[in-house]
């Protein structure tokens, strides 16, 4: 319902122009500005629209109808600021695809894009997918604003399908995060060709950046096309390997010995070394009963039906909230014991360490969701093993969690990673021009008595 008045909303305020005429006094370079997107043609685009603003930052674009709140909600601290003063031009549309779950803009069609070009580009751009299986604006907050306000041109995507039944989409296990990797990689040429189209020359640089699958993106981006990347940066990307670990190992242990730990008495201290062994960080207890409540569960059900839809039979996504011993309960899921085909469609996604370009990836020591130990602990290992271990850099940030907005809540005991992105972003650019190598990767401490003030607009990573 939420998703549909939020539809219906845009739908009456999409592409309200902010300058559908030239201003009084406008300069020669502005006039042409305006009269600029109708010239641009995004290559295999099915449908676009293009627009001039004044405002490309959600400053302007949130009033404008050129994003969706909803879309970005819960992702950010509220005391995260908005920069502002980008004009620029933004184009929206949908690539050809069969399902219908992205419902921006009452299109009612998947593989949705947004692509911001700002009058005053530095020469680069910066793609990104969509986290969890939001859409295409999901971004806007916590990477978008601030990328675009440095100047950058920014292209993001919806990864093709959407919501919790975006397992619906593809002929066969796996296929709907398949094309999560497609959508990228079309997005990436097509966004590089609009630039060009743009600014009479190519991007100097492109970078790849995104957070939870957004950054299991970019790792799949820099390790099968990095002839398209300069390099990324991998905000705790979800890891998928079909010999595990993977969301379908750990994620059962937390919904069946959880509720154990939260009832208390004599089998409570039992279930939380349970929950530790299974990768869930000591420290994290706090956290467990908000991702219990919205996470663990969810995440399970309609991950394990993407890939192991016979688990359950004809049942689609499980019992929410089944108890350990009852039918096809996935809190007694084992993904090891599961037929050789549910390896297979795990194969069709996974990743291999074997990245091409350079990488930084940023981490939460208290991450609840992608437990860091199971995650990108893991993928720093594989990185090494594949030699390729000189172009990464990983910082795990110490008191960092999956979703920033629990910052707001737990003050005292989490840090926001937004601005770790941002340092690691910086320090990328200062690796690709050879003038500032990147400091080792380490663990960055959570500073003892920084106010949130601090933690909001710093993250230094350290020499």
């Amino acid at each position: 319902m939420r998703t549909a008045l939020v539809a219906l909303l845009l739908a009456s305020l999409s592409f309200a122009p902010t300058a559908t005429a030239t201003p009084a006094g406008a300069s020669p370079a502005r006039d042409q500005h305006c009269a600029g997107p109708a010239r641009l043609a995004v290559p295999g685009a099915a449908h676009q629209r293009a627009g001039c603003l004044e405002e490309l930052t959600t400053a302007g674009t949130v009033g404008s109808g050129h994003t969706d709140p909803a879309d970005w909600a819960g992702l950010t601290p509220k005391g995260l600021t908005t920069p502002s003063g980008v004009p620029g031009i933004q184009i929206d549309g949908y690539f050809p695809d069969s399902s219908t779950t992205n419902t921006n803009h009452g299109w009612n069609h998947d593989a949705q894009f947004v692509i911001r070009l700002p009058d005053r580009w530095n020469g680069a751009l910066v793609v990104a997918g969509a986290p969890g299986n939001r859409e295409q604006y999901a971004n806007d907050r916590a990477i978008a604003d601030w990328v675009l306000s440095r100047g950058y041109a920014y292209a993001a995507t919806d990864k093709g399908n959407t919501g919790t039944a975006f397992h619906r989409d593809g002929d066969r296990p796996g296929e709907a995060i398949v094309e999560w990797n497609t959508r990228l990689t079309q997005l990436t040429r097509a966004a590089r060709a609009v630039v060009t189209q743009r600014y009479h020359r190519p991007p100097a640089r492109t970078l790849a950046t995104g957070m939870s699958n957004a950054g299991y993106l970019v790792r799949w981006q820099l390790e099968n096309h990095p002839e398209l990347y300069d390099g990324g940066v991998d905000w705790e990307g979800t890891l998928w390997r079909a010999d595990g670990p993977n969301l379908l190992t750990f994620l059962p242990p937390a919904l069946r010995h959880y509720p154990a730990y939260e009832a208390g008495g004599p089998g409570a201290e039992g279930a939380r070394k349970a929950m530790h062994a299974a990768g869930y960080p000591a420290g994290s207890e706090f956290l467990w009963p908000y991702h219990h409540k919205v996470y663990w569960d969810l995440t399970q059900r309609i991950y394990r039906e993407e890939i192991d839809p016979g688990f359950d039979g004809p049942t689609e996504a499980g019992t929410p909230y089944c108890a350990p011993g009852s039918a096809a309960c996935d809190a007694d899921y084992d993904y090891a014991s599961r037929p050789a085909e549910v390896r297979r469609a795990m194969q069709r996604i996974a990743l291999t360490g074997r990245i091409g370009k350079p990488l930084i990836t940023v981490h939460g020591t208290l991450d609840a969701l992608l437990p860091i130990s199971r995650d990108s602990d893991v993928y720093a290992r594989m990185v090494r093993q594949a030699g390729r271990g000189g172009l990464h850099r990983y910082y795990r940030i110490e008191g960092g969690t999956h979703t920033d907005s629990l910052v707001d809540t737990f003050p005292d005991r989490l840090r926001p990673l937004v601005p770790c992105h941002r340092s690691a972003f910086s320090a990328l650019e200062g690796w690709l021009t050879h003038s500032d190598p990147p400091p080792a990767g380490r663990t960055v401490p959570r500073p003892p008595s920084a106010d949130a003030a601090t933690l909001l607009t710093t993250c230094p990573l350290g020499r």
